[in-house]
Order: structure tokens, then sequence, then C-alpha cells
């Protein structure tokens, strides 16, 4: 949970690294956060003329939008990618497959132009 906190907290924080966990643990929560607000929209009954979610949904999936892109950057620059990769999820299914590649990749050793390693950098 503190890995999702942190990432909301750096909401549109497009610079740096992001560890494995960091994405991973926030790409989780994100996605049982979403489960719940459509038990909850489903609940109460609140759809949105014929789309097929909810207030709850549509006003969390706004919320996380820019958090999940600003980590995902992160971690592209944890590799040493672009963070412009990011853009490679518009090319249907191979771009979802490689994107997931790319994310499960282990950090780039050292400081590269993105800044230094989270793994090495103690806090």
């Amino acid at each position: 949970m503190k890995w999702f906190v942190k990432c909301m907290k750096q909401y549109a924080v497009f610079s740096g690294r992001a560890r494995r966990t960091e994405f991973w643990m926030f790409a989780l929560f994100n996605f049982i956060f979403a489960i719940v607000a459509s038990i909850i929209d489903t609940a109460i009954g609140s759809k949105l003329g014929i789309l097929q979610f909810g207030i709850f949904y549509l006003i969390y999936s706004l919320a996380v939008l820019i958090p999940g892109l600003a980590v995902s950057v992160r971690r592209l620059h944890d590799i040493g990618k672009s963070g412009w990769m990011v853009l490679i999820n518009l090319i249907p299914l191979i771009g979802l497959i490689w994107f997931i590649v790319l994310t499960v990749k282990d950090s780039q050793p050292g400081e590269n132009q993105y800044g230094p390693n989270p793994k090495e950098v103690t806090a």
C-alpha cells in the first residue's frame, strides 16, 4: 500500500526512476481499487447512460490517470528508455505485451541519464 501512496504523492512527477516494486504494487492496488469502485457502482446502480461503468469508477479512473502515467514513465526511465515509449501501448495487443516485457526488466545498474538507481539509493 505504501507504494500506491508514494505514487499518488508523486502525482505528476515524470522525472526520475521507479523500481519494479513501485510500478507493480501501484498496478496491483489500482486494479483492486478499480474492482471495488465497480462493485460499488453495481451495488447502487449508477451506470452512466449506455456506458458499462458508473460514476465511482469514472471518478477513480480520472483520479489515477496522471499518477499511472507518471509511474509508467519513471519505470521506463529506470530501464534506460524514454518516457515516450509509454505510447507503445497504443499499438493493439503487441504494444501491451511489449510494454509488459519492458516493465518486468531489471533496473539499469548505476546512474543513467534519468537519475540514480533507486535500488542503490539509501534514504
